[in-house]
């Protein structure tokens, strides 16, 4: 039997799962296939727009949209698709974010002591943000090497946050191992057994002093995070609040249960399975992808495609000793012929290489090296687009967003 689709998503991160969603939503039949989960699990669950622009941090990322070059991914979609991708992003997350009420950027501590400028933040992180002035204290556990509390709060005060903050290290009910996972740590407050919510409160509580505020890892539980931190709260007669981790993360998993969720409300097939080809009509039109499953090909024919596969990181854009290309539809990557120039020598500096990525058109359709649309009915998402360098500018989860939710609207829109 054919495997047949309006619109076929390549991709399983923010972007694709966004413009899964954006193309369900103009009642188009939708398949999304990613070779394996989610990178959500893998953030640190914030979700930036635009922190820093000529290297200044941004109280308002909209007012240096418009100032942005002609090839960035937020000047092909414009503003409008800006606020249309937080939209479906606060529709998704629900109750799980804050940050919904401004377009101004919010700034939260991290685990390393810095402070990052983000749009949309875990509401279990919302009583720590660094604009509130009341004093914190922040708490880290003796096997969590991740989480260094006392340093942490010294690069706070570094950074000249508005309140008077500490850390200090306690041991975890039960002493987990050194190396234990951290859904060790948050599997044990899920479950509560023995209490273990509380003798964490009472362990911290030795340490207290009276501070108002009170900061850990993002291991507050997977499945009932709230619950965990209200004991810990009640106990402590503090706000409590996770101090977003680096991979893996918590806060991430749970976005992702979250989007998981919208796709199979939203009747979106989710194939976890690598695309190893494609076909096409003869000219310029895809006619299907080609699936790989257990040593088969399987064709899966779709109206309109979305690309969404990610950047050098999520292997979506790749390299050679032959050049940069894009490995599931052969789309034009630009970049110079000689190795060397893909980077500059300070460690720093403003290298070419995170701007790698497809070129796109105004409809977000990638071009070739003569400017040609490759497929009128492709079109590409997230960070395999190229012109921004997400990590220096934080907007890699805007631009997902924003492009993800553009590409799979026309997607969908195409096949109606």
């Amino acid at each position: 039997m054919a495997i047949e689709d309006d619109v076929l998503v390549v991709g399983g991160g923010v972007a694709g799962m966004t413009a899964a969603l954006a193309a369900a939503d103009t009642g188009a039949s939708v398949r999304l296939v990613t070779k394996s989960q989610s990178t959500l699990r893998h953030a640190s669950g914030l979700i930036d727009v635009l922190g820093y622009a000529d290297d200044k941090l941004l109280a308002d990322p909209f007012d240096a949209l418009d100032d942005l070059p002609a090839d960035h991914p937020y000047s092909k979609v414009g503003v409008k698709a800006v606020r249309d991708g937080l939209a479906r992003f606060d529709d998704v997350a629900g109750d799980l974010y804050r940050g919904g009420h401004t377009e101004k950027n919010a700034l939260l501590p991290t685990h390393g002591g810095a402070v990052k400028p983000t749009a949309r933040y875990p509401a279990s992180a919302a009583a720590g943000l660094a604009s509130d002035e009341r004093d914190a204290l922040l708490v880290g556990f003796e096997t969590l090497s991740d989480f260094d509390a006392p340093l942490a709060a010294d690069h706070l005060r570094a950074a000249g946050v508005p309140f008077d903050v500490r850390g200090a290290t306690v041991s975890f009910p039960g002493e987990p191992r050194a190396d234990a996972k951290i859904t060790r740590y948050a599997h044990a407050l899920d479950e509560d057994t023995d209490d273990e919510r509380e003798r964490l409160a009472k362990r911290v509580a030795r340490v207290h002093d009276g501070e108002p505020r009170v900061g850990f890892p993002a291991v507050l539980g997977e499945d009932h995070p709230a619950d965990v931190r209200g004991t810990l709260a009640d106990v402590l007669d503090a706000a409590v609040f996770e101090v977003p981790m680096g991979p893996p993360s918590l806060p991430g998993t749970r976005l992702e249960a979250a989007y998981e969720r919208a796709l199979r409300e939203a009747g979106v097939n989710v194939v976890r399975r690598p695309v190893a080809g494609y076909e096409t009509d003869g000219e310029n039109r895809l006619t299907a992808a080609i699936v790989e499953r257990n040593g088969q090909h399987i064709p899966h024919y779709a109206d309109a495609f979305v690309l969404a596969t990610g950047g050098l990181v999520g292997e979506g854009i790749d390299s050679d000793r032959d050049g940069v290309y894009e490995p599931v539809f052969d789309c034009h990557v630009p970049h110079p012929a000689d190795r060397y120039d893909w980077f500059v020598d300070e460690t720093f500096g403003d290298h070419p290489y995170p701007r790698f990525g497809v070129v796109v058109d105004d409809e977000l359709r990638p071009r070739d090296a003569d400017g040609r649309i490759e497929f009128e009915n492709l079109r590409a998402a997230g960070s395999v687009v190229g012109g921004a360098d997400f990590a220096a500018e934080c907007s890699g989860m805007g631009v997902s967003l924003a492009t993800g939710d553009a590409a799979g609207s026309a997607a969908g829109a195409d096949t109606q």
